[in-house]
């Protein structure tokens, strides 16, 4: 068998389990075409985030674990972006707020220019610290009362400074850039770390992004989230309070409810196959170019690259950049998915090591490895725990109800997800360490 046939099975494969999920009514398989579009969707944007990643460990080798982060500020950047100003909220506070930013940046480059310029001593030393001091003590004197005065209008439904107003699918390129502007900000400092201490300071990084967008309740309302969010499709009750899709979906046989709710989810598959298709394409072309190729050499000797007259830190953060975007983008594609921003949902288990053990499972270094993992990753941890229920429901249905046992496992069926996630990962490094589809 060739090893594009090959492939070819392992993508018809996980098409047809996404398939028996809509068409069957097996146990295992809850015959919902809703859930079906559900799981793919979520599908797509699983593989475009592996992709991603996939940019920079199988490309460039670099241990990124801050990937919750970049998807974070993607999502943010749809809040941003789409939303339209709160009333009365710039007025309030937006100018402090620009103030105090434009002083924290010029506290950071006066600090930097006296690095650069004086000579090392106690002089410097003094001169930098007082930089900081009092840079820091006119920023919190702008900033706080901005926020301030931002977070009383209208708290219970706004408090924060709300976005631009601009069309919803130009927050996915914005989510890009805001993700890749904060790439490129981490990995001017964190890509001269060995690749363990590059994993640490990113994870750590995510973490800080993260607390940020739950306690600015300027910036994203924090724990209170942003609901109501514009759609590049309609919402659902829009579509059942239109006669014309009610009759439209009348003549075929059709719920509206159902109908409605299928219409949207083919509408963002069919926006979302667009994107992951044109991210793939210009991956491949990527790898395949002199850059590409480059790339790899680094991956594979930084010394010898080095010596070739390869600048390894500029291409690092490249890629680094260019992997965190392509994150980015799926955060806010997720983010445009869901209606609104949560923040507390953010959490390195679901965005981190779910995406690692795609790029494991699929093939590192391989794109369309990637894209199988993406896919079929997301297919198990949404479906490993109703099959174990309905395994372990068998499995003890001659026990007695009230048996510990049987009400031990059926308690922590949920667990299975974990220990099918682990189990998987080994059984892959067993025997197939490069992946399902493995790097040519």
């Amino acid at each position: 068998m060739t090893d594009t046939l090959k492939h070819s099975l392992l993508f018809a494969v996980v098409a047809v389990l996404i398939l028996l999920e809509g068409l069957t009514n097996w146990s295992f398989f809850s015959g919902s075409w809703n859930s079906s579009l559900v799981i793919l969707n979520m599908g797509l944007i699983s593989a475009i985030m592996a992709l991603g990643v996939n940019l920079q460990w199988g490309f460039a080798g670099l241990f990124n674990v801050g990937i919750m982060g970049f998807t974070a500020l993607g999502g943010l950047a749809v809040v941003l972006t789409s939303t339209p100003p709160s009333p009365g909220a710039w007025s309030a506070g937006g100018p402090g707020v620009l103030m105090a930013l434009v002083m924290g940046a010029l506290t950071v480059i006066s600090a930097v220019a006296a690095t650069r310029l004086l000579p090392k001593g106690g002089l410097r030393t003094a001169l930098i610290v007082a930089i900081l001091i009092v840079g820091f003590v006119i920023y919190r004197a702008l900033f706080d009362p901005s926020i301030e005065a931002i977070e009383d209008i209208n708290p219970a439904l706004a408090g924060n400074i709300g976005g631009l107003g601009w069309p919803v699918l130009l927050s996915w390129p914005m989510g890009g850039l805001l993700a890749a502007g904060a790439a490129w900000l981490i990995g001017k400092t964190a890509l001269g770390l060995r690749s363990d201490y590059l994993a640490i300071a990113t994870l750590g990084i995510a973490e800080i992004i993260i607390a940020i967008l739950k306690n600015e309740d300027w910036l994203s309302r924090g724990v209170k989230n942003v609901v109501g969010l514009p759609r590049p499709v309609p919402y659902e009750v829009d579509l059942q309070n239109d006669p014309a899709y009610v009759d439209w979906f009348a003549s075929l046989g059709m719920d509206p409810v159902l109908g409605s709710t299928l219409y949207v989810k083919l509408g963002y598959a069919a926006l979302f196959s667009l994107v992951l298709i044109a991210l793939l394409w210009m991956a491949q072309m990527a790898l395949k170019s002199p850059w590409g190729r480059m790339m790899r050499a680094i991956r594979d000797n930084e010394v010898a690259a080095q010596a070739m007259g390869k600048n390894v830190t500029k291409r690092h953060l490249q890629i680094f950049v260019l992997g965190s975007a392509i994150c980015g983008i799926a955060g806010a594609m997720m983010t445009t998915l869901d209606g609104q921003l949560t923040p507390g949902t953010y959490n390195p288990l679901r965005f981190t090591f779910l995406i690692w053990v795609m790029v494991i499972v699929g093939g590192s270094g391989n794109n369309f490895g990637s894209v199988l993992g993406g896919f079929l990753i997301w297919f198990l941890w949404i479906k490993v725990e109703p099959m174990s229920l309905e395994l372990i429901t068998l499995l003890t249905s001659g026990m007695d109800e009230t048996n510990m046992l049987r009400e031990h496992l059926l308690e922590n069926a949920a667990h299975m997800r974990l220990f099918t996630m682990g189990l998987i990962l080994l059984l892959v490094l067993r025997f197939s360490p490069r992946g399902l589809i493995p790097e040519k």
